[in-house]
């Protein structure tokens, strides 16, 4: 049996503070959530106050007096409104009039179809006997997002107990719904289905779905011409035709997800320099109630609960310190990025400068993971358009002539030769590299496959038309 023994070690773990832990969250937390998170606060801590801006001191003077004539009467409103209650007989029930109303109110609320349910409707414009509807009905429910059948017509005959010749003449008819392809057990079959609806099941587009959909993915118009006893040409005008059917039609039923972005700082030219402003209109002005501070000078409040006051006052001092510095962390932050990318605010990404954290980090006088968490999630509005704080840090390049060009405008610059290139003879990467070379921007050549990769442009054998 072996023998058990202790042992001690020393080891130094680092364990941030809660109110350090709290600081972090509001440096990082975007406009909109550090709006919620602020709001939560004021719910748990009755010493934190919502102040408005547009209250002149007499006004918050006489809000003040007011509160406690109001916090007198809310401490009755309890009683009295439950003897309202009791008393009130039109409390009792809605009358069938409000019923209608509410009813009415919640049928005429707009709700978002969805593939399935758009598919069912079509059920009833078919005159399908029982047994069929009830196979439609399981085909449908088997039918994804995208459009298309998960699950094979022999799994849906034996779970249905339906021949499968019945399952397979039934799958005929939903796939005559709307939208067109819908059904459709892969990608090659949802692509016949629609140049069917179309009247071209002789065509060559049906030709090359059917046979040759792997190379056609490939772009390998010259072999596919030969097998199919055409020419390059015309293999490339059915792959032109081909590209315009849907390959996912279920999507159409899809809701894209509605992203608002609200900037945190907006750059404007004003008398003759660029003007940082933080967006601070979406964030609650917060002080300490006065209320509060009162109780704590009363001699016969009791210690306890001075006490609780003194914690509630001590945690709201420090969300509002720490507001503060973030505010004004994301500013000094935001004005060294428009200092640095002047060029980019004036002409745009083709004039966007390298710029690391590190170098901001230390014009600023704060530690490089302090930029990356301020500009974690946040957004600046251009005169170009709104981009991610982090869009303005990038690497770069020394060109030829001892300047500096970032990652981003070099790839613009070989987005922009790709697009005025001869299509009949497209740029290979190593002639990029050469035509970036003469214009004094030294580029490996996997760099550039890297780029063109990310700028979702195909390989030169890829490109070429005919």
């Amino acid at each position: 049996m072996p023998s058990l023994s202790q042992t001690q070690s020393l080891a130094q773990t680092q364990v941030l503070a809660p109110q350090l832990q709290q600081s972090l969250i509001i440096l990082q937390a975007p406009v909109l959530e550090l709006r919620n998170l602020i709001q939560q606060e004021i719910q748990t801590n009755p010493t934190l106050e919502e102040e408005s801006l547009e209250l002149s001191l007499e006004d918050r003077k006489r809000e003040h007096d007011e509160f406690q004539e109001e916090f007198e009467r809310l401490a009755k409103l309890d009683e009295e409104w439950r003897d309202y209650m009791a008393q009130s007989s039109s409390y009792a029930g809605r009358s069938s009039e409000d019923e209608e109303r509410r009813q009415f109110f919640f049928d005429s609320l707009v709700r978002e179809e969805t593939l399935q349910q758009h598919l069912l409707e079509q059920i009833g414009t078919n005159d399908l006997a029982d047994t069929d509807r009830k196979v439609a009905e399981l085909l449908i429910g088997n039918i994804d997002d995208a459009g298309f059948l998960q699950a094979s017509t022999e799994e849906i005959a034996l779970t249905s107990g339906v021949e499968l010749e019945d399952v397979e003449r039934v799958l005929e008819i939903v796939q005559m719904f709307h939208p067109v392809g819908v059904g459709a057990r892969d990608l090659r079959d949802c692509l016949l289905i629609q140049l069917k609806r179309l009247g071209k099941e002789n065509s060559l587009e049906w030709r090359v779905v059917d046979r040759f959909l792997d190379d056609l993915g490939k772009r390998r118009f010259p072999e596919m011409a030969r097998r199919l006893s055409t020419t390059p040409e015309q293999v490339q005008r059915a792959a032109n035709f081909i590209a315009t059917l849907d390959p996912k039609p279920g999507q159409i039923f899809t809701a894209d997800p509605n992203n608002y972005v609200l900037p945190d700082v907006t750059v404007e030219y004003n008398s003759g320099d660029w003007v940082v402003a933080l967006n601070g209109d979406q964030i609650p002005h917060l002080r300490i109630s006065n209320t509060y501070k009162d109780l704590m000078s009363q001699e016969g409040s009791a210690s306890d609960v001075k006490d609780y006051i003194r914690d509630k006052i001590r945690s709201g001092k420090f969300l509002i310190k720490s507001i503060h510095q973030r505010q004004q962390t994301i500013s000094n932050i935001a004005v060294e990025i428009v200092k640095r990318q002047g060029e980019f605010m004036s002409a745009g990404a083709s004039a966007l400068r390298p710029m690391t954290m590190v170098q901001v980090a230390e014009a600023v006088g704060v530690h490089e993971t302090t930029v990356s968490r301020a500009i974690s999630g946040k957004y600046m509005a251009t005169p170009h358009g709104v981009f991610d704080m982090k869009y303005f840090f990038t690497p770069g390049y020394q060109t030829s002539d001892g300047g500096e060009m970032s990652n981003t405008s070099v790839k613009g610059e070989i987005a922009e030769l790709v697009q005025n290139e001869n299509h009949r003879s497209p740029l290979s990467d190593k002639e990029i590299v050469e035509t970036l070379l003469a214009r004094g921007i030294p580029i490996a050549r996997r760099t550039v496959a890297k780029y063109r990769a990310e700028l979702n442009i195909l390989p030169s054998n890829m490109r070429k038309l005919y």
